[in-house]
């Protein structure tokens, strides 16, 4: 590996470090301050756009405590956790009762063609674009043929960079898109939330992907 290479890994990687720090810190207050959001519109979206039998296998990318990997095991799925922050991942094992793996996204390790769904919540916002394309790739050989990814992530125009402690990237449909295909994806459908509220109180994009059969 080139020197550049070696300096655009670890920077990378200190992104990744101080943004799952955050977490680790925060962990108590963002399970209390999260608990009660209603997200079973994204359930839903992912669930419906599933065409295998059921139980589902789902991957919840950044379960976080584990309020999503909890509704998915009550609905009688085989619900597996991953998240890159050590507190969370015993948070989400002991609320949802589910396996959760720790990983960090810049180093997933999945299994492949496992999955009938990935569940990505709130998360790959986080995931600096240079980056994008090598998650997109790895969520994309996890997934069964015909599995369906969802996922949500404030959007923006384009632009990445710190948020306080927190590294994120806001992307505009079109350009979310892009990367969704290069990697492989059809597209199924988008939205915006929260649901019945002006475009411009709508922070959130969401949008269902296929992997083709």
């Amino acid at each position: 590996m080139h020197a550049e290479e070696h300096d655009a890994h670890d920077a990378l990687d200190e992104i990744a470090r101080r943004t799952l720090a955050h977490y680790e810190r925060n962990a108590d207050a963002f399970f209390a301050g999260t608990i009660d959001h209603d997200v079973s519109q994204n359930i839903a979206a992912l669930l419906d756009a599933i065409e295998a039998p059921r139980p589902y296998t789902i991957l919840d990318l950044g379960c976080g405590p584990g309020r999503d990997l909890k509704t998915f095991g009550a609905l009688g799925h085989r619900a597996i956790g991953v998240d890159g922050s050590e507190r969370f991942v015993a948070m989400a094992r002991a609320y949802s009762g589910c396996e959760v793996w720790r990983q960090d996204f810049l180093h997933l390790d999945l299994p492949q063609g496992l999955f009938d769904g990935i569940f990505a919540n709130a998360v790959l916002f986080h995931v600096p674009s240079a980056a994008l394309p090598q998650v997109l790739a790895h969520l994309h050989a996890a997934l069964k043929p015909g599995g369906v990814l969802f996922s949500s992530n404030p959007r923006g125009d384009n632009q990445e960079g710190w948020n306080g402690p927190r590294y994120g990237s806001y992307h505009d449909y079109p350009t979310w898109e892009r990367y969704l295909r290069a990697a492989g994806f059809t597209a199924l459908h988008h939205y915006y939330r929260p649901p019945g509220l002006p475009r411009d109180q709508q922070p959130w994009l969401a949008s269902v992907w296929r992997k083709p059969g």
